[in-house]
């Protein structure tokens, strides 16, 4: 028992860890438009979206409960499979960062998830019509609609405001993105602090701590809640970055139209329990808000490496999760292996990162900045998706391949 309540301990910290990622990962989603705008400080946005985040961790339960009771069978899941799906999660998460491109923590969720889950109880114990009804149809469906919406807002802001003042007009559009960046990072808090919730019930049920079927106890909302809104406080400036200058050229308007068309799709998702992709919102948006403007670009180079991260995101967590839970289920000795592995290669990426430091003072930088040296570590995941300096508009890659 005393063992038991160990692993049990240790994938609740895990699932927190993930959470705290998930925080500084997608703190872009909310603050890159209102940063490369200008509509706010850095470390201002930053904060701002902590304090929102943890509030909406408490508005809605939908999507913790479409990860705990739906995606898996939650009968034939032990702790050991939910910290081998949290280990291919976090290590997609810090690597994307590592290479500044928004990917779905979410998708790294689930991917790593049902790649566990399938190494321990066979196909059979993932329910493959939630996972096309409640994960991958939004996945594709929720940047094209955020996307479309952005534009649509994005050339009527334009048509409507054509007499107005262009100073005035900007300083409103600059208040009115404050407000639109505060709703993303409400309906992010809603749906991506959910899902750590919903894991964490998971691993409860299956260490029998609570009953099958229940909500997720208050103490996992607040802790939950509280490592989002640490890890949105750190910012993940290489990735705000990438979305805020590495797609396109934001104006004001488009900022604004982005943020809002995005925050409606995420929170339209939260409350019918679709466990959403805030990531694939926000970029839709982001790119739909580029095409929207007269003489709007889109940095397709950058939007291709984007889509590239996407598409790899389930199945590289799931190859991970797999991974792990197969050397997991050797025993004690197998999971402390995976645990050592995973605290290893999280601090030599971090190290790595700092190489090529980003943070509040430079995230609006473009030239020197932009190029983020590759590593060993990195090197198959960049082979594929080229180094962000090769995306700056009109600007040389400078940094040197090691």
């Amino acid at each position: 028992m005393e063992s038991f309540s160990l692993i049990l301990a240790i994938v609740v910290v895990t699932a927190l860890a993930f959470d705290f990622t998930n925080g500084f990962h997608d703190t872009a989603n909310a603050m890159a438009t209102t940063i490369s705008t200008g509509a706010l400080r850095p470390k201002v946005a930053v904060a701002m979206s902590a304090v929102l985040n943890l509030v909406g961790a408490f508005l809605s339960v939908e999507v913790a409960n479409t990860i705990s009771k739906g995606l898996v069978d939650e009968t034939g899941i032990r702790p050991e499979v939910i910290f081998a799906a949290l280990v291919g999660a976090i290590l997609w998460n810090l690597l994307t960062w590592l290479v500044g491109l928004p990917s779905s923590s979410s998708h790294a969720l689930m991917g790593g998830l049902i790649g566990a889950t399938i190494a321990s109880a066979g196909m059979g114990a993932v329910h493959g019509d939630a996972l096309v009804t409640k994960v991958l149809i939004p996945a594709i469906a929720a940047p094209i609609v955020a996307g479309i919406a952005a534009m649509l807002a994005t050339r009527l802001s334009y048509t409507l405001g054509k007499k107005a003042d262009g100073k005035a007009a900007a300083k409103g559009y600059r208040a009115g993105q404050i407000a639109s960046a505060g709703l993303v990072s409400l309906a992010h808090g809603t749906n991506d602090a959910q899902k750590t919730m919903g894991i964490i019930t998971l691993a409860l049920v299956a260490g029998g701590a609570v009953a099958p079927d229940s909500d997720p106890p208050t103490w996992v909302i607040l802790s939950a809640g509280l490592a989002i809104a640490l890890g949105t406080y750190l910012g993940g400036w290489r990735i705000i970055r990438t979305m805020g200058k590495g797609l396109t050229d934001l104006q004001p308007q488009q900022g604004f139209a982005a943020q809002t068309s995005a925050a409606t799709v995420i929170l339209a998702s939260s409350h019918l329990g679709f466990s959403l992709s805030t990531t694939h919102s926000v970029s839709g948006a982001v790119m739909g808000a580029g095409l929207g403007r007269k003489g709007g670009v889109v940095r397709w180079s950058t939007a291709t490496r984007m889509f590239v991260a996407w598409g790899l995101t389930l199945p590289a967590a799931a190859l991970v999760g797999a991974l792990a839970e197969s050397v997991t289920d050797l025993g004690d000795w197998g999971t402390a292996v995976v645990a050592i592995f995973l605290v290893a290669s999280s601090a030599a990426i971090w190290k790595i990162s700092r190489r090529e430091v980003i943070d509040a003072s430079n995230v609006n930088g473009t030239e020197e900045s932009a190029a983020i040296p590759t590593a060993p570590v990195t090197e198959s995941l960049t082979a594929t998706i080229p180094s962000p300096a090769a995306t700056a508009a009109a600007v040389e890659p400078t940094a040197p391949a090691v």
